[in-house]
């Protein structure tokens, strides 16, 4: 859809004109039927109050699915950070060499997750890194495989494997995340909705004389922020509410004290 695409000053225009576009359609019916507003006056009525509380509830669901949305994602990067740490973890309590070839390539692992919280969801990018960190994981859980071969009976590899799978199964999800959008026919609804119910507020205030220009304006002002803090909460990678990935941050960081666990002599 074009929207995902428009960084956040043209999405903000381009609604902003849709909105204006459509007041000011109203506006100018308003005044073309103004002569007959004694007889339109309470059918307007009627249907800009119909249409305003069906915007209002089209809106409000948007917005709840885009939030909705944006919270998963804030818990995936923490369920993802803590799978990692947890692996980095296990992975100092098994036997070298794959004690220290796991802790490289989880450090790489993580760079990559970081990576991706940056790229735009289905962009080549994307793929690429999606692709690299595919490469990582191989070579990880061909060390686990080897840890686990070298010491069968030990318990370390095997939760260490373990964690490995959880590890993997976290990215996915979180990759997943990124780009589960609200359905599109929602978000045009939404627009289109609001653009009709503008008109015809703006028909109706037309119609009845006074300072309803005012009126109409502050309302369209207000229903494209509601507008744009739902595409912005929509569009992970762009805009100005995005996720936060301190904590894939601060995990990486950690990775570079000394090892906390002694590495198994056999």
């Amino acid at each position: 859809m074009l929207f995902f695409q428009l960084n956040t000053w043209l999405l903000a225009l381009l609604l902003l004109l849709v909105l204006l576009g459509a007041t000011a359609v109203g506006l100018l019916m308003g005044h073309a039927v103004r002569g007959r507003s004694a007889d339109l006056r309470e059918p307007f009525s009627v249907m800009q109050a119909a249409l305003l509380g069906f915007m209002g509830l089209v809106l409000a669901f948007g917005l709840s699915l885009a939030v909705g949305r944006y919270e998963a994602r804030r818990v995936a990067v923490v369920d993802e950070t803590n799978a990692i740490g947890t692996t980095y973890l296990r992975a100092q309590t098994i036997a070298e060499p794959q004690r220290s070839r796991s802790l490289d390539l989880l450090k790489r692992f993580n760079d990559i997750s970081i990576t991706l919280s940056r790229q735009v969801p289905g962009s080549s990018a994307q793929r690429s890194d999606i692709a690299a960190s595919g490469r990582v994981q191989q070579q990880l859980w061909s060390a686990a495989g080897q840890a686990l071969d070298q010491a069968p009976t030990d318990s370390a590899p095997r939760l260490y494997v373990e964690s490995l799978n959880e590890m993997f199964d976290a990215q996915s999800s979180r990759v997943a995340g990124l780009g589960n959008r609200v359905p599109t026919p929602v978000l045009v609804l939404e627009i289109v909705g609001a653009a009709i119910a503008l008109a015809v507020l703006a028909l109706h205030l037309s119609t009845l004389g006074g300072p309803g220009v005012f009126t109409v304006l502050i309302a369209a002002i207000l229903v494209e922020v509601i507008l744009l803090v739902t595409f912005d909460l929509d569009r992970p990678t762009r805009g100005f509410i995005r996720v936060p990935i301190a904590p894939l941050v601060q995990e990486r960081a950690s990775m570079e004290l000394p090892p906390a666990a002694l590495p198994p002599t056999h």
